[in-house]
């Protein structure tokens, strides 16, 4: 679902770098902090499936400022006890309401695609929707030029938003 929102970031990101200024005979790094975020509405199964990419090492560097535990997304050893982190972190810094009511937002996993880390999340019995709000600081605490871009789809409808930290609210309307 991400994809190409992700293929999209990664293009900015290259450019940003490449057209950063020079100084000392070198490029000055430009970091991009940013996460993207896609709910999708699916009107024939009444579910919304929802979507988080984050990189990776921005991720666990987060996961490890709010927690004690040993923090390694890509360990095939700690998958178990990394979703529960990643579950766990991402239902405090993401909260979707659908017209009006908070829904509970079912954790179905996380994977590796390219530099980050996409969580799947889905909610059930969903057949219409007139309005998504969304709260989302995911990165916030880590930086203050985290941004989180938003895609909400519903009836083959695209709305998008972009946030900077400190905005964490969006609302998408059909």
């Amino acid at each position: 679902m991400v994809s190409i929102a992700y293929k999209w970031l990664l293009v900015v990101s290259i450019l940003v770098y490449h057209n950063s200024n020079f100084k000392n005979n070198g490029p000055v790094p430009h970091p991009l902090f940013i996460s993207v975020t896609e709910i999708e509405h699916n009107q024939k199964q009444k579910t919304v499936e929802i979507s988080c990419k984050i990189f990776t090492d921005d991720f666990e560097k987060t996961l490890r400022m709010n927690t004690k535990e040993k923090v390694d997304l890509l360990n095939p050893a700690l998958k178990s006890q990394m979703e529960k982190l990643v579950n766990s972190y991402i239902q405090k810094h993401l909260i979707v309401q659908i017209d009006s009511r908070q829904v509970a937002m079912n954790f179905l996993g996380y994977e590796q695609q390219e530099e980050g880390i996409t969580s799947y999340f889905q909610v059930e019995n969903i057949a219409s929707i007139k309005k998504i709000q969304v709260f989302n600081n995911l990165l916030y605490e880590f930086n203050v030029q985290q941004m989180g871009i938003i895609h909400a789809i519903v009836n083959g409808t695209r709305k998008s938003s972009k946030l900077n930290n400190p905005q964490a609210n969006a609302l998408f309307e059909w």
